[in-house]
């Protein structure tokens, strides 16, 4: 199961499109480092915040053999349910041209504590997959302080306004050296398009693949397991959060608890069962890019799609070039 992905405006507009409240910058580069602030996540609506740790229960026996059972690629999806792929206004996941979201937190493996810290942006460009036209993030993770991933993401609203998820080219780092780019495109080698965001999720309901990609073992699956709760992180407080357990057949057991907040999109990270890098984030920033901060994040994605040509060629080089 992939760590977290897997959602800016000025501070003005923030509050006036319920984007998010609390602190933001209005110069596009986000924040440095710095220890997490802690969690209040309840159904009630306290005044303040205090520290606690990240809601872990384990999902009942009965609800892991359901999503056991549930597997294979997300039926359903037509390149003509796409009249307007990429105005992305689901309320869960809004991914507007220009913003940018900063998540800090740390990860635990075999004993070893790390800080990690993801700058997630929308970018102003495009690509055409399968006949769609896409939105394309670059997504980045930092763990103490050096890159560990940089990734292009592929996504599109249909008509229902279901946000899709096309595919990815992500480049892994260890010291410094590049090791592996698992990308996996849908169309290609088997692989096909999932729900990244339903617009009306439903509690109970089936889970639903986020992308099926079988040469680089991409299985997650994802469903609602709470809704109406309030949370308290480094950006500010919200309420009606909905909160998303995604899984993989792959690492049995383990669950990552993502909380979404109306309006602003994914503003914690948590996890339940045998997760074996037990990792918390939570929203730090919401930033808004300035035109040269935007011309700089467009000439980087640019950068790794040439990279993405070499690389990948027998995957991302069957795509078209990403554009404006």
């Amino acid at each position: 199961m992939k760590p977290h992905r897997k959602p800016m405006i000025s501070c003005a507009a923030a509050t006036a499109l319920a984007f998010g409240v609390g602190a933001c910058s209005t110069t596009g580069a986000g924040v440095g480092a710095g220890p997490p602030a802690g969690d209040t996540t309840t159904s009630t609506t306290p005044t303040t915040s205090t520290s606690r740790t990240p809601t872990t229960s384990t999902p009942s026996s009965t609800t892991t053999a359901k999503q056991a059972a549930e597997t294979g690629p997300e039926p359903g999806f037509d390149q003509l349910h796409f009249s307007n792929p990429t105005s992305v206004t689901n309320t869960w996941l809004p991914l507007k041209p220009g913003t940018q979201l900063v998540y800090e937190g740390k990860t635990i493996e075999d004993g070893e504590t790390s800080r990690h810290r993801t700058v997630f942006t929308v970018t102003d460009l495009t690509k055409l997959v399968a006949g769609v036209r896409t939105v394309v993030v670059w997504d980045r993770d930092f763990a103490d302080d050096q890159l560990q991933e940089s990734e292009l993401a592929f996504f599109a609203q249909a008509d229902d306004g279901n946000v899709w998820h096309f595919g990815q080219y992500p480049e892994g780092y260890e010291d410094g050296k590049l090791v592996e780019t698992p990308a996996w495109i849908h169309g290609v080698k088997g692989a096909q398009a999932g729900l990244t965001m339903k617009a009306h999720p439903q509690l109970g309901a089936r889970s639903y693949s986020q992308g099926w990609g079988p040469e680089v073992g991409w299985s997650d699956r994802a469903t609602a397991v709470k809704t109406g709760q309030r949370t308290c992180v480094r950006a500010g407080c919200y309420t009606n959060v909905l909160v998303i357990d995604e899984f993989s057949l792959d690492e049995p057991g383990a669950h990552q608890l993502k909380y979404y907040a109306p309006g602003v999109g994914n503003v914690r990270v948590g996890w339940a069962g045998n997760d074996r890098t037990k990792e918390t984030l939570q929203l730090v920033s919401v930033v808004h890019l300035s035109a040269a901060a935007r011309s700089k994040v467009r000439q980087e994605a640019l950068r790794l799609e040439r990279n993405a040509y070499q690389r990948s060629k027998d995957v991302y080089g069957t795509t078209e070039p990403m554009g404006r």
